[in-house]
């Protein structure tokens, strides 16, 4: 199935059909125990496990990581098999595809567990090359639809590396960012990760977490977003479009 058919469904409206994002519940559950249930656009469902995981501090890049989708729910439930790092309590986590865990998470509990994005002089990057990456991001499901968002990681010439699209901002970057994981890339030190949306604490928590140091966006941040963007020594730029470019946070970087 392509990209495009898994990303999307078509609907009867008056007069004729449309096509529309999919979105579908999925379980997290880790040793057998549900921990959290998203709104998501299936597709890459281990990624997202993994990446949520990540970004929420309860597993490390280098530990032992297995991921798996299940035969219950219609395949709507993931199962981790991974040590997390403390115990969740009866702490249980619902996101929606719009907001992410909304409201969880103070700036100080980041800053405790997210690793050091290095000098705030580097790596350099292009104000140029920032303001271009969003046109940049491959979304053939958002041209389908009008209703995806993708998040896609680049190195620093500006290639794309990986991009992953859903109808949940936060869930395309756990899904870039579980990839990474899986596949023993982090921390993302000499990376750029670029969202097609507006700049939420919970994704530069998510990035912070990951070790990036540069994260952009073609719309706005929140004021949350740029409080821990610079306490986290991250560069955060904002509506990147027309060739132009807002460095909210860590200009150091910005050439």
């Amino acid at each position: 199935m392509s990209d495009v058919a898994r990303l999307t469904s078509r609907v009867e409206l008056d007069g004729g059909s449309d096509v529309v994002a999919v979105e579908e519940p999925l379980e997290i559950r880790v040793g057998g125990e549900p921990l959290a249930v998203t709104m998501r656009t299936p597709g890459h469902d281990e990624e997202l496990a993994v990446g949520f995981l990540h970004g929420e501090g309860l597993i490390t890049a280098g530990a032992p990581l297995r991921a798996g989708l299940t035969d219950d729910l219609a395949a709507n439930v993931v199962e981790v098999d991974a040590t997390l790092t403390r115990d969740p309590g009866t702490r249980r986590f619902y996101t929606t595809s719009s907001c992410g865990v909304c409201g969880r998470g103070a700036l100080d509990e980041v800053l405790l567990t997210a690793p050091d994005v290095g000098p705030r002089d580097t790596p350099h990057v292009p104000r140029a090359l920032l303001a271009s990456l969003p046109e940049r991001l491959r979304q053939p499901g958002f041209d389908a639809t009008g209703g995806l968002h993708a998040t896609g990681l680049f190195d620093l010439a500006g290639e794309l590396l990986l991009v992953r699209e859903d109808v949940g901002r936060h869930n395309a970057m756990d899904k870039v960012i579980g990839r990474v994981l899986l596949d023993g890339g982090l921390p993302l030190a000499d990376r750029v990760l670029c969202v097609s949306g507006r700049l939420s604490f919970e994704l530069v928590q998510k990035a912070a977490m990951a070790g990036a140091p540069v994260l952009v966006g073609v719309s706005a941040p929140t004021s949350l977003a740029v409080s821990l963007a610079r306490e986290c020594g991250m560069t955060l730029a904002g509506f990147a479009r027309d060739g132009r470019v807002n460095v909210y946070a860590g200009a150091g970087r910005v050439t």
